[in-house]
């Protein structure tokens, strides 16, 4: 009777180890997608009481880092350098000129996005991100967009330059945003 037993345990036990097997080897193939590899860019923003930061693409693998003072209307950015990982660009602009009706106490809000303006053939060419300031007294909004030189880059040699404005555009006017 025990040998009965044990043999049949046995049958059952290769049973299930061979229904395993087989149901393993018969599984479907695990569908794959292939997606296309698409290259994401990130930027941030933040602001405090009479500041503002962000960051912004500049070139492949270099980022700007923008910072707005309110009260003094300074637009500043710099980058990294990527052969000593110090600072080595800084840019300026005073936009309190293209900001004419906002009096003492501006609201600035302050964003970056990338933009794919022509960047011309020459060493000094145009960062691939714009910086986009509102004054939310006025209504006015600003963009800029800061000249930058590869070469300098990768030679490891510093920038200094000044942002140029690419546009302004009244944002409370009839066809943007309607006037409270």
């Amino acid at each position: 009777m025990n040998r009965f037993k044990s043999t049949t345990a046995v049958i059952a036990c290769v049973a299930l180890a061979v229904g395993a097997a087989a149901g393993w080897l018969a599984r479907p193939a695990a569908p794959q997608i292939q997606l296309p590899a698409i290259p994401a860019h990130a930027s941030a923003t933040a602001s405090a009481d009479n500041f503002a930061v962000a960051t912004g693409l500049v070139d492949e693998g270099v980022e700007a880092f923008y910072f707005l003072d309110f009260l003094t209307g300074q637009l500043k950015a710099t980058v990294i350098n990527r052969r000593d990982a110090g600072f080595a660009a800084y840019f300026q602009y005073d936009i309190t000129k293209d900001f004419d009706g906002a009096g003492r106490s501006p609201k600035y809000l302050m964003v970056t996005g990338v933009v794919n303006i022509p960047r011309g053939k020459g060493n000094t060419q145009l960062a691939r991100s714009a910086v986009y300031i509102t004054d939310a007294t006025t209504g006015q909004m600003c963009a800029y967009i800061m000249p930058w030189n590869s070469s300098l880059q990768a030679a490891g040699k510093g920038q200094l330059a000044t942002f140029y404005k690419i546009g302004a555009v009244p944002l409370r006017a009839d066809t943007f945003v309607r006037d409270q």
